[in-house]
């Protein structure tokens, strides 16, 4: 390698690492990308053109082509995805990084099947890939609705357990006795494939910003077992910062929803069947008007709004930013409540509402906005549901029993905005729904927020 590909190498780590700096705060995270993206074209064009090797002209076309197809789809992408579509891109994106590795190893695995180190780097490679292509397209199923949110097989846990030792000793075998046989080869591929599938289909949607950590954690270690194979490193170093990024991410995750990993993977929550209306065990709920509510904000000093992916889903970030704007002109007080797993990926509610313009010192992170419910006289509830459930403190028979969550229930009036009484993620009733101070304000979010801001601008 030149002295002057080892510099743009090192300038290119540079630059990631300080994008990963950067993405920390949402005012600065846009041009931490840009740093980071600029210092991974940067990596690519020292790549292709400052290498010590011999290659044909039609390799560079054909590197050339495939780098215009994929920007100009990249670009597509980028401009096109809705916010509400953000994690479903994710797990396709991880599950293309994993494919990468896959592929790669199933190239190189021929050339070097002697050697006992590159053939135990390859093969991991092709295992993690594997597993996070195909968990990945999983992920993304459950995401955007097209599969159903948990799929268990009986004895699934023995049954998984057994076909991932059985990878791992096909594994083990090829490196061991050097074999070229391509079934073998393919064979362990599928494994990897097929354990991906199995790994995510039990799962369930309440787990489902777990997942996409631990699958995004998994795309970035086999991109840097690929910089091992390669000697390159800036793959190297990329990898070991997405994959430790991804790892301390779920560990975040896990603490935020008082599970562990192993209970996320080998235990997702139970499914249950939620009723609408009357709930007999419960009570029963209390529905309000638009014109009731903002009566009831109006005449209020302090009120907290509490997103949810239900603010998500109907694009409604920039009618509550108006809302809370309003709200402030009238001397009310406002924040925003959030919760570490609120919407379908980590951080996505920050974004989301960054998107709207809503100043990033207004959103509260669950451990500092909890003790300011007691002084609330409004908490306003917009698509959340297992996040501020008080059946994770109640019932230690709930499934969510001992996550943290938002203790909504302490305000002195309480207003939930959502569709229908449809349960959340974790497929059990709201308790909240039934409190005494709970109102429920039905309707699609954005109708619903439009029509109080409406109410208020009238009074």
């Amino acid at each position: 390698m030149s002295v002057l590909l080892s510099i743009v190498y090192l300038i290119a780590t540079v630059t990631f690492v300080v994008g990963l700096n950067k993405l920390g705060h949402p005012e600065t995270a846009k041009n931490g990308n840009l740093i980071a993206a600029g210092g991974m074209g940067l990596a690519i064009v020292g790549t292709i053109f400052l290498h010590d090797l011999q290659v044909p002209t039609i390799i560079y076309v054909l590197i050339g082509l495939a780098i215009l197809v994929g920007s100009i789809l990249g670009y597509i992408i980028a401009i096109k995805v809705e916010m509400t579509k953000m994690p479903e891109l994710v797990s396709l994106f991880n599950g293309f990084g994993g494919a990468s590795a896959m592929l790669i190893g199933l190239v190189e695995f021929s050339k070097n099947a002697d050697n006992t180190m590159q053939a135990t780097t390859i093969v991991s490679g092709i295992i993690i890939g594997a597993i996070t292509f195909s968990g990945s397209l999983i992920a993304w199923g459950k995401l955007n609705g097209s599969l159903k949110s948990v799929v268990k097989i009986p004895q699934y846990n023995s049954i998984n357990n057994l076909f991932f030792l059985g990878v791992i000793v096909l594994a083990v075998y090829m490196i061991a006795t050097g074999v070229h046989n391509p079934f073998l080869l393919y064979g362990l591929l599928a494994g990897g494939l097929i354990y991906g599938i199995l790994f995510v289909l039990p799962i369930g949607g309440a787990d489902m910003p777990v997942v996409i950590s631990l699958l995004n954690s998994l795309t970035g270690i086999a991109a840097a077992i690929t910089g091992v194979l390669y000697n390159n490193m800036v793959m190297l170093v990329g990898g070991i910062l997405v994959g430790s990024a991804g790892i301390i991410l779920t560990i975040v995750m896990c603490k935020a929803m008082n599970r562990t990993l192993a209970s996320v993977i080998f235990g997702s929550f139970t499914v249950n069947n939620a009723a609408e209306g009357v709930n007999k065990a419960l009570g029963t709920i209390k529905s309000t008007t638009a014109s009731d509510t903002a009566i009831m904000m109006n005449y209020a000093s302090n009120v907290i709004i509490v997103p949810g992916y239900g603010l998500a889903v109907a694009q409604a970030q920039h009618v509550i930013h108006e809302l809370e704007q309003l709200l402030v002109k009238k001397g009310v007080n406002v924040k925003y409540a959030i919760h570490p797993v609120a919407g379908r990926m980590p951080g996505h509610m920050n974004v989301l509402l960054a998107e709207s313009n809503v100043d990033y010192d207004l959103l509260i992170e669950m451990e500092d906005i909890n003790p300011q419910f007691n002084n609330a006289d409004v908490v306003l509830v917009v698509g959340a549901n297992d996040v501020v459930n008080p059946a994770a403190h109640n019932d230690p028979s709930s499934p969510i029993y001992g996550m943290p969550i938002l203790d909504v229930e302490n305000a002195k009036h309480i207003v939930v905005n959502k569709r229908s009484m449809n349960a959340g993620y974790a497929g059990i009733e709201n308790e909240l729904f039934y409190n005494s101070k709970t109102s429920m304000l039905f309707g699609d979010a954005k109708a619903a927020l439009t029509a109080l801001v409406s109410e208020l601008k009238n009074m």
